[in-house]
C-alpha cells in the first residue's frame, strides 16, 4: 500500500480526516471558520517565502501560520476592531502578500493548482509519515485537553475562575490549528481546507447527543467523505480535493433535508 500512489493518498486522507474531526468541532462551536480561512491564505505566503528562502515548504508554512495565529490571538481582545473585520483584513492581506511573493519567484516552475486545490494523489512516502506523525500529535493533544477546551468553549470566564489556564490553552489550540493547516496543504490545498474542516463537524452536529459523540462521528464522517471522494476521483478522472468537498457537501445537504423532513412530516 505504501508503494501505491492511491494507497498513500488513502492513508493520508484518513489521517487528515481523523485530525480534522475534533479540530473541526471546536472551529464550529467557537465560530472560527474565518480563522481557518485566514491561516489557509497565510500558508500561501509561507509557500512563496519558503521557495524564495530555499527552505522546506512545510516548515515555512508552519512558521508563517504560527506567526499569524499568535498575531490574531494577541489582538482578539482589541476593542478597536471587531473579530470578523480583523480576520477578513488578515485573510485578504495574507493572500495578497502570498500572491505578490509568488510573482517574485523567478526560474522555478510552480503548479499553483496543486497549492490552491491540493494534490493528494502525489503524496510521497516521506510526506505521508509527516502527515500521520503530525496527526498523532494533534489527536493526542486534543484528547489530553478535550475537557479544558470544552470548558473554554462553553464559558471562557467561568473556566478561568475554575482554574483552567485559558490563555495558554487558547495559544495551544492556535498552534494545533496552524499545524493542521501546514499538514493539510498537500491534501486539500489553500482554498478547500476550511470546507473539509467544518463539513464533517457540521454533519455530525445534526445527530450527535454529546460533544464526545460529535468529535468521534466527525472523524468517521470525514473518513467516509475522503473515501468517497477518492473513489469518485479515480472513477471519473476528476481532481481529488474538489471531489472530496463535493461528497461532503452532498452529505451535508442530505442530512439537513432529512432533518427538516423529520421535523415537518
Amino acid at each position: 500500500m505504501f508503494e501505491d500512489f492511491m494507497g498513500r493518498a488513502f492513508l493520508a486522507g484518513m489521517g487528515f480526516a481523523l485530525m480534522a474531526g475534533p479540530m473541526g468541532c471546536f472551529v464550529v462551536w467557537r465560530r472560527m471558520a474565518f480563522f481557518g480561512d485566514t491561516l489557509a491564505h497565510a500558508s500561501l505566503c509561507g509557500i512563496a517565502l519558503g521557495i524564495l528562502a530555499g527552505i522546506d515548504s512545510f516548515l515555512a508554512i508552519l512558521v508563517v501560520s504560527l506567526m499569524v495565529s499568535f498575531f490574531l490571538a494577541t489582538t482578539k481582545s482589541n476593542p478597536s476592531f471587531s473579530s470578523d473585520s480583523l480576520l477578513a483584513i488578515s485573510s485578504q492581506g495574507a493572500l495578497a502578500l502570498g500572491i505578490l511573493c509568488i510573482s517574485l519567484i523567478k526560474g522555478v516552475r510552480l503548479d499553483l493548482n496543486a497549492y490552491f486545490f491540493g494534490d493528494i494523489l502525489s503524496v510521497t512516502l516521506d510526506e505521508l509519515w509527516i502527515i500521520l506523525g503530525g496527526g498523532i500529535v494533534i489527536l493526542v493533544c486534543m484528547c489530553r485537553f478535550w475537557q479544558a477546551f470544552l470548558s473554554m468553549t462553553v464559558a471562557e470566564d467561568l473556566a478561568a475562575v475554575e482554574g483552567v489556564p485559558v490563555t495558554r490553552l487558547y495559544f495551544l489550540y492556535m498552534i494545533l490549528l496552524a499545524l493542521f493547516v501546514a499538514l493539510s496543504i498537500k491534501i486539500v490545498g489553500v482554498l478547500l481546507i476550511t470546507a473539509l474542516l467544518i463539513l464533517p463537524a457540521s454533519i455530525a452536529r445534526v445527530f450527535s447527543k454529546s460533544p464526545e459523540q460529535m468529535g468521534v462521528f466527525s472523524s468517521l464522517i470525514g473518513m467516509g467523505i475522503v473515501g468517497l471522494g477518492l473513489m469518485t476521483s479515480s472513477q471519473f478522472d476528476v481532481p481529488a480535493a474538489p471531489a472530496i468537498v463535493l461528497m461532503g457537501l452532498c452529505l451535508f445537504i442530505l442530512m439537513h433535508a432529512l432533518t427538516i423532513k423529520r421535523k415537518n412530516p
